[in-house]
Formats: C-alpha cells, sequence, structure tokens
C-alpha cells in the first residue's frame, strides 16, 4: 500500500492536470454538433493508454462513436481483468445553471466542477492512472484489458454489436467498472445491482396549427393539457404506476433483505436538506433507499410545447411533447415494459388528438453475486484503502451494457464506484471530490492484488 500511496503522491498533479485536460472535451454524444470534439476525446484516451504502457491499443470505428481497446497481456495464465468505461458525456444544458462553464474544469472546495468529472471521465481515468501505476512500480499482478466507449450517454447502441463481433478480443475473468457510488468517503459502499432502463418519448399532436387561444380554446383539445392529463394518470394515489401488467415478474426482496439494506447509514434530514425539499416523495410503503434501489420507478425527463418565450402569447400549441423514462428492476425485461408503455398512452389518447409514441433506447437490470471472487477482491480492496469495511448497497441508475457482458462473454460485473449520490450527475454543475479522485487509483490496484491472489 506505501508503493501506491507514495506513487500517487509523486505524481499528484500531473494525475489531475490529466483528467482536466480530458475534461475540457465536450464530448457530448446527445448532439451531433459536438461529433469533432466526441472523436478528439477518443484519440486523447487512446494516447492515454499508449503512455500508461497499453499494448495494441485502437480506436475502434462503429457504425457511431469509436470505441478505445487497449490491454497488456502480462501472463496468459494469470487472470485478466475488463475494465469497461465511457468518455462521452451528458448535454451540458441548461447553461445558465452553471457556476462556471461546463467544460472548463474549476476547484472549489476541494471539488472538481465540471460536465464528466464524475459521469465517467474522472471514473475510468483513475483505472489508466491505478494501470500506469503498476506498470512504472511492476506491481501489475494480472492481465487488464480497456474498453472504453464513447456512447453510453446514449444508449450504447453500437458496443453490442462490439462486443458480440469481438468475444475472443474481450476475453477476461471479470468486469470491473468504475460508474457508480458509494455512500460517502467515510462510509464506503459497494453496489451489488443495477436498475435497468426504458426511455420514451410522446408526442400529442392536436390541430394542424398553433391556434389563437381565445378564438378555438375551449372548442379544440390543447395538446399540452391532454399530455398533462395522460402523463398525470400513469401514478395513482399511492405513486403506484398504474400501466397494466408493469409490475409482473419483478423480484420482490424478502423482509431480511429489506432490512439489510435499510441497515445502509442514512439520514434522511440531510438528505432533504441537500435537495431542499420538505418533504420526499415515492411509492408508498417503501423507503427512500428502496425507492431508489429495488423498486421501478417512471420520471418526466423533460415536456415541451407552445410558447415558451419571453412576454405573452396567447396561443393552443398544435403539439406537445415529453420524454419519460422508466426505471427497471430484476424480472422486468425493458422491452416488454416499452411496449407496455405503448399501448397504455395510446389506449388512453382520447379521440380528439393523435398520439405517436417511440422507444429510444433501453437495459437490463443487472444484480450482482455477492459471494464471487471478483465480489470479494473489490470487498477487501476497499476495506484496506478505506480502514473500513464497504456496505453492499443497490444502484439506482442504469449501465445498459452491463447484461450484455454477461450474455456475450458469460462474466459476471463489479461496479466499483467512487462517486457521490450529490455529485450533480446529468445536471448543472456536476462535481467529482478531487479525494475520491485519488482514493480511487489508490483502490483499484488493490483490486487486482486481491482478484490475482484470491483466483489462485
Amino acid at each position: 500500500m506505501q508503493v501506491i500511496k507514495n506513487y500517487v503522491e509523486e505524481h499528484r498533479q500531473r494525475f489531475l492536470d490529466e483528467l482536466f485536460e480530458l475534461l475540457r472535451f465536450p464530448s457530448v454524444s446527445a448532439d451531433p454538433k459536438y461529433k469533432g470534439e466526441v472523436l478528439k476525446t477518443a484519440d486523447f484516451v487512446a494516447d492515454k493508454l499508449k503512455a500508461a504502457g497499453a499494448e495494441h491499443v485502437e480506436v475502434c470505428a462503429t457504425e457511431g462513436y469509436p470505441i478505445v481497446y487497449g490491454e497488456k497481456m502480462k501472463d496468459p495464465t494469470l487472470p485478466t481483468v475488463l475494465v469497461y468505461g465511457h468518455y462521452d458525456v451528458q448535454p451540458p444544458d441548461p447553461l445558465d445553471l452553471w457556476h462556471t462553464p461546463p467544460f472548463e474544469p474549476t476547484v472549489r472546495d476541494g471539488k472538481i466542477y465540471a460536465r464528466g468529472a464524475c459521469d465517467d471521465k474522472g471514473q475510468f481515468y483513475m483505472h489508466v492512472k491505478a494501470f500506469e501505476l503498476m506498470m512504472r512500480t511492476e506491481t501489475l499482478p494480472c492481465n487488464i484489458k480497456f474498453m472504453i466507449e464513447g456512447e453510453e450517454e446514449v444508449g450504447s447502441d453500437n458496443l453490442g454489436k462490439f462486443v458480440s463481433q469481438n468475444t475472443e478480443r474481450l476475453k477476461a475473468d471479470v468486469v470491473l467498472i468504475s460508474d457508480t457510488s458509494m455512500l460517502s468517503m467515510e462510509n464506503p459502499s459497494l453496489e451489488t445491482g443495477l436498475r435497468g432502463l426504458a426511455y420514451m418519448e410522446v408526442e400529442v399532436q392536436g390541430p394542424n396549427r398553433d391556434l389563437h387561444s381565445g378564438v378555438y380554446g375551449g372548442a379544440v383539445a390543447n395538446p399540452a393539457t391532454i399530455l398533462c392529463q395522460m402523463i398525470a394518470s400513469l401514478h395513482d394515489e399511492n405513486n403506484h404506476i398504474t400501466i397494466p401488467s408493469f409490475y409482473d415478474g419483478v423480484i420482490e426482496l424478502s423482509a431480511e433483505e429489506r432490512k439489510a439494506l435499510n441497515d445502509a447509514p442514512f439520514d434522511l434530514e440531510e438528505y432533504k436538506n441537500d435537495l431542499s425539499v420538505e418533504e420526499v416523495w415515492g411509492e408508498k410503503g417503501y423507503t427512500t433507499i428502496e425507492r431508489t434501489g429495488i423498486r421501478p420507478t417512471l420520471e418526466v425527463n423533460g415536456i415541451w410545447g407552445g410558447y415558451t418565450g419571453p412576454g405573452a402569447k396567447t396561443v393552443l400549441p398544435a403539439k406537445a411533447n415529453a420524454k419519460i423514462s422508466m426505471r427497471l428492476v430484476p424480472g422486468q425485461d425493458w422491452k416488454k415494459i416499452s411496449d407496455l408503455f405503448k399501448k397504455h398512452i395510446e389506449s388512453i389518447a382520447p379521440k380528439s388528438v393523435k398520439v405517436k409514441v417511440t422507444a429510444h433506447h433501453g437495459g437490463t437490470p443487472y444484480v450482482t453475486p455477492t459471494d464471487s471472487i471478483a465480489f470479494q477482491a473489490a470487498f477487501r480492496a476497499i476495506e484496506e484503502a478505506f480502514g473500513k469495511q464497504p456496505v453492499p448497497t443497490r444502484g439506482g441508475g442504469s449501465i445498459p451494457i452491463v447484461a450484455l457482458f454477461e450474455q456475450e462473454l458469460g462474466i459476471k460485473t463489479v461496479l466499483m464506484g467512487f462517486g457521490l449520490d450529490s455529485d450533480n450527475l446529468h445536471s448543472p454543475n456536476e462535481k467529482y471530490d478531487i479525494f475520491n479522485y485519488y482514493k480511487g487509483i489508490e483502490t483499484i490496484p488493490l483490486f487486482h492484488k486481491y482478484f490475482a491472489e484470491l483466483s489462485k
């Protein structure tokens, strides 16, 4: 451990400077205007993998954005770890809510503020620097492969094809991902599962043009009003989702499992204060921890229609739209849920409007076994680095490709993240603690050490 700490301390500023270089690339995969910057980011990642000591580094073309691959096969008899991450980021909008420019990393109170600081540039880059550390100190105990993609934030459409076409090249014993969070640095945790995702868009079309709300209001259906009514009907008085058959197959946790989940350190008042809300909200009969980890949800991610500019324009809009995501739990299939959502929305739409429902992307829920060698290696690594055993938790987010790794490669995934839920992921002023960044670099070599030892 001292060798690790010494190397990190010696290269502390360079590690931070390199991360800042990475964060300055506006690698927004959802917006075509950033295409050139996304491609530059892939080249940057490839260069840094080569500099760290990786071999056979390649920027692999896909029908979308490229996947960066690199490896260090020390000894074919040793176990192999496949590190996955993504270099693309969410759009920075709304820009006016950022305190500093989203692609000019700024440090305040020991935290790095920038889009992608935590999700996932800061986290995957820890692995690149940890790999460099092990190469330079000649302490690499196993083989490592890297697969860093550029489309995670838009559904990883082309990664699935890449994985299925490169099963031999990607052959490994475990996938290691840092794209999740911990409870806190004082109470480290290790996620044992992720929720799945079904992402939909609803378009409600009314008249063939925008209308004068005085002349036509009250006589022609307002698409914005209809859309709001439809969305409001998707939850009942207990905040239970009303789509027929939505909960079919949901795997319920036992009373003992729910108790263990709720034993994790959690301060509800601190949670509310951080968000400036007086009360929490959610499905009746479940705690906040359960609502964000083991229960499916339905949320409106965006809604628009009509006039939203300055001043007033008394218009009855011709069209209204909403983007809606559903987080799913084990027992739910995202394609089936997408179909159920589409049929339900179409069935509740009044004849006064036309409805179009589009499924954008999705992913399968995932649970990682806690009795595996890889999970135990992560558990021991965190325990040694933090001086405290990690608390097993369930993550509320989604990494769509994780289930595919198991399907195509036949291997499990370990979710060893170092972010915090309060890091403003997907929001303005995304941040990542500098302490977490360095702590991740210190912890990752310990995972490789214990994984190699336990695999013997």
